[in-house]
């Protein structure tokens, strides 16, 4: 299993349609192939820019094959309506992949 990271930071000017948003992406992000669960975590610490608000979303992916198949096949697409949607300055985003280190 590994947690695949996305860390959210947008104007609270959008944050209502930005969050209605992320509610439909992530679902479609869950009904593809490995992707096991979602939590959304708002941001506490560090505070996020003024006049902004973050979020935290980590999933639950089965392996590195089913996100390397993701980032392949569905990625652009799925990132590209956000960006559409909102621009590259309304939302930033930064991403890592997690696994256990046991």
């Amino acid at each position: 299993m590994v947690v695949y990271e996305v860390n959210l930071e947008f104007d609270v000017a959008i944050a209502a349609a930005y969050r209605a948003w992320l509610e439909e992406h992530i679902t479609e992000m869950l009904a593809l192939p490995g992707f096991v669960s979602a939590q959304v975590h708002e941001v506490v610490d560090p505070l996020p820019t003024a006049g902004r608000q973050g979020l935290c979303v980590r999933y639950q992916v089965a392996d590195l094959g089913a996100l390397e198949t993701y980032q392949r096949e569905h990625a652009p697409r799925l990132r590209a309506d956000g960006l559409q949607r909102f621009g590259d300055e309304g939302v930033r985003t930064r991403r890592r992949v997690l696994r256990d280190a046991s």
